[in-house]
């Protein structure tokens, strides 16, 4: 089996790298969209509790425990990536890391309910040909797992529109490197509602 390696950029495992397997719709967050989105996270991540949605090499979810989050749930549904999420947790040591084998939507559907208000970040960054960022952020505010004013990082192929999401996740940063846009979003309180 094919395999790669993305580098930890910050914090205490700062230069080590973590081994992923080559597998269709696996993107790693490139090292320069990581470190812009950490430097936009760089107050919200010490003592926090993330969620990495689609976590693939787990890169984003690994550089958070490596800055000081609190606790990271990976969720990850391709075999080879979640076995490899495993081995990264045991070399790295990683205590806080939890690592479930599901797909994200079902997670969302079935599972998430004993996380009630329980994520300060998360991060969302599904394989882009699925289109899968828009419902599942639905999902996520559905799910009443967000705490009030949890960061939410996004990435996508394509532009998002502010009626595609949540009527009450504000937008505080965006920016597009190649073809990969990134968005930091914040959830605020529920938009009242008028006939």
């Amino acid at each position: 089996m094919q395999s790669s390696k993305v580098r930890i950029i910050g914090g205490q495992w700062r230069s080590r790298k973590i081994q992923f397997p080559v597998v269709s719709g696996l993107r790693p967050t490139a090292d320069p969209i990581r470190e812009t989105l950490f430097n936009w996270l760089q107050n919200e991540i010490a003592g926090r509790t993330c969620l990495d949605l689609f976590a693939g090499s787990g890169a984003c979810g690994f550089e958070a425990l490596s800055r000081g989050a609190k606790r990271v749930v990976f969720i990850e549904n391709n075999r080879l990536a979640y076995d490899s999420l495993g081995s990264n947790i045991d070399l790295l040591g990683a205590e806080g890391a939890e690592r479930l084998h599901i797909d994200a939507a079902d997670w969302l559907d079935g599972h998430a309910a004993q996380y009630q208000s329980c994520f300060d970040v998360v991060f969302i960054d599904p394989p882009f040909a699925k289109s899968l960022a828009t419902p599942v952020c639905h999902q996520l505010e559905q799910k009443n797992i967000l705490k009030e004013a949890a960061k939410i990082v996004i990435e996508s192929d394509r532009i998002l529109l502010k009626n595609e999401l949540p009527d009450n996740w504000q937008r505080l940063k965006q920016k597009k490197s190649g073809s990969v846009y990134y968005y930091l979003y914040e959830k605020g309180s529920e938009v009242p509602k008028y006939d």
